[in-house]
């Protein structure tokens, strides 16, 4: 249910900036979503299709961009991609990590006409 505040908040946003370049529409937002969100792509395209109904953005196209999760190991300092669910370094076998990439979500642009 998360995803209807966020969708919410990137209408607003998209809005807003879209308003302030005068564009008469919103034609593509891009947006970046960490793998190790827990935002899913079906619902926010759901929410928008609803939400921007009698918008300059209704129609607009909602490109994701999935990038992957980043580990950092808390003993060797080894940077690795997760591996599906394996949160072991390859370096040295220990399973203290920290995130340090894939949790975000951000809108990296957006195109208007």
């Amino acid at each position: 249910m998360h995803e209807l505040s966020i969708t919410q908040s990137l209408l607003e946003i998209a809005l807003r900036h879209a308003e302030q370049s005068g564009a008469r529409r919103i034609a593509r937002l891009n947006l970046v979503i960490g793998e190790l969100t827990s935002i899913e792509d079906d619902s926010v395209q759901f929410y928008w299709d609803i939400i921007s109904q009698d918008t300059i953005a209704e129609g607009a196209e909602l490109h994701f961009e999935r990038v992957p999760g980043l580990l950092r190991c808390m003993s060797c300092g080894h940077t690795f991609p997760l591996d599906g669910l394996d949160y072991v370094c390859p370096a040295c076998g220990e399973r203290q990590v920290v995130a340090i990439g894939g949790d975000d979500f951000r809108l990296d642009s957006i195109e208007v006409e």
